[in-house]
């Protein structure tokens, strides 16, 4: 990460968000590590008719913590659907916190690495970001 807060500066609120850092680095463990795609971002899914049906870029697959599967609630759903994505999975707190943390991370590397490259991913990466921010239990 501290590779991200450099290469963020002029382009982020790195202050901000360092601050936020350092709390998500304070959560414990959520448990053992489980089999998980470890980057389920929305170019990675495949929704038809608004129900996910496929899953591509399978290349991460591996042992990882499980709430890493959560990101895709930060990187693709607005607070609404957020809570109904929770919901239906009955994830708990320290999960919860944990995918947040996650989404963070993977969000803080798309904005500075794709800034010129592919300006998409930067905007999912600062979309993610914004996401975070503005939810009141962060």
């Amino acid at each position: 990460m501290s590779v991200c807060f450099k290469n963020s500066e002029g382009l982020l609120d790195v202050a901000r968000l360092r601050d936020l850092w350092t709390r998500f680095r304070e959560l414990p463990s959520a448990g053992p590590v489980v089999m998980t795609h470890r980057d389920p971002i929305p170019a990675n899914l495949l929704v038809q008719g608004g129900r996910l049906v496929g899953v591509l870029d399978g290349g991460s697959f591996g042992p990882a913590d499980p709430s890493l599967d959560l990101v895709v609630a930060w990187h693709l759903l607005d607070r609404e659907r957020r809570a109904t994505f929770r919901c239906g999975l009955q994830v708990e707190d320290l999960w919860w916190k944990r995918g947040v943390a996650w989404a963070f991370q993977q969000a803080m590397g798309l904005v500075w690495y794709y800034h010129r490259t592919n300006p998409a991913m930067s905007a999912l990466g600062r979309s993610t970001i914004s996401r975070i921010l503005d939810d009141p239990d962060i």
